[in-house]
């Protein structure tokens, strides 16, 4: 039986996170709590302690910070501590290039570019390849949209850098909005809508971006299954995020198995069905040992 289970929370000695972080620790001890289960929240850069039953990874904010401690933990991580989602699938859900294995698999993803070097050269390829006059910049490891800039043509470039990406800007952001589709357990939960708001292209809260109640149609709910089907086996979690592109054609944004906001104030039952995947999904690999 499955009795307590270890969060992984932000650095503490990260102040980005010490104001934000408290509410979402109490929101996973009290769902939990509906299933008998005890919540430890413990930092992510910390040996986890051997007396739980599994671990989330659900709150590991800031490992974006330190790729490279994140990647050691996780190639490293001890196969007898049942890890949700698995090290293989958040290791390879954090680098973006996991965008173009998806593509190659089939699944319709904005256009996007990884060049070496993010130099002026490189941004005017991409202007001319999107056949658009905004681009969206971004780091390969990113989160929260951190570093993320809107580059206009005509706009002085910013400083060439390794590991970044390149992808057109899409006005849908602030009109239909960004679709978010929540998968628990290979089934579809709920459904969130994000959409920018005022000058910001940014569809974070922290930005003002505004959250509603999404429910999407055959079409949305066809490409993130497609998303799944091609993505690693696996994820007990995931938030797939969808977007119109310049052709018009829904497309996969993001597929986000480490730590996403899941937005159970939205999900049937507060997000019971969560809880009652990740603890069917220790089960089984418990019953296996």
């Amino acid at each position: 039986m499955i009795r307590r289970l270890a969060l992984l929370c932000p650095d503490p000695s990260e102040p980005t996170y010490t104001s934000r972080i408290p509410a979402p620790v109490q929101g996973y001890h009290d769902l939990f709590a509906r299933f008998g289960v005890e919540i430890v929240a413990h930092p992510w850069v910390a040996p986890v302690p051997l007396d739980v039953d599994g671990v989330l990874a659900t709150l590991a904010w800031g490992y974006h910070f330190h790729p490279e401690t994140w990647d050691r933990i996780l190639r490293t991580w001890d196969a007898a501590l049942p890890l949700v989602n698995p090290p293989d699938v958040l290791r390879w859900n954090t680098t973006k290039t996991y965008l173009q294995g998806l593509e190659a698999a089939g699944v319709r993803v904005i256009p996007t570019r990884t060049p070496a070097r993010s130099t002026a050269e490189e941004l005017e390829a991409a202007f001319a390849a999107f056949d658009t006059d905004e681009l969206v910049i971004k780091p390969l490891v990113s989160a929260g949209a951190h570093q993320t800039i809107r580059l206009r043509r005509g706009e002085a470039a910013p400083p060439s850098m390794e590991g970044r990406m390149i992808q057109p800007f899409l006005p849908a952001v602030a009109s239909e909005g960004e679709l978010s589709l929540f998968y628990f357990g290979g089934r579809f939960s709920h459904g969130v809508r994000k959409r920018a708001t005022g000058s910001d292209f940014r569809v974070q809260p922290q930005y003002g971006g505004h959250l509603e109640v999404f429910t999407p149609d055959s079409e949305a709910l066809a490409l993130a299954e497609a998303v799944l089907a091609a993505a690693p086996e696996g994820i007990v979690y995931a938030r797939i995020d969808l977007i119109r592109r310049l052709d018009g054609c829904l497309a996969l944004m993001e597929l986000e198995a480490i730590e996403p906001d899941l937005y159970f104030q939205f999900a049937p039952n507060g997000g019971q069905g969560f809880g009652e995947a990740v603890l069917a999904h220790l089960a089984g690999v418990t019953a296996e040992v």
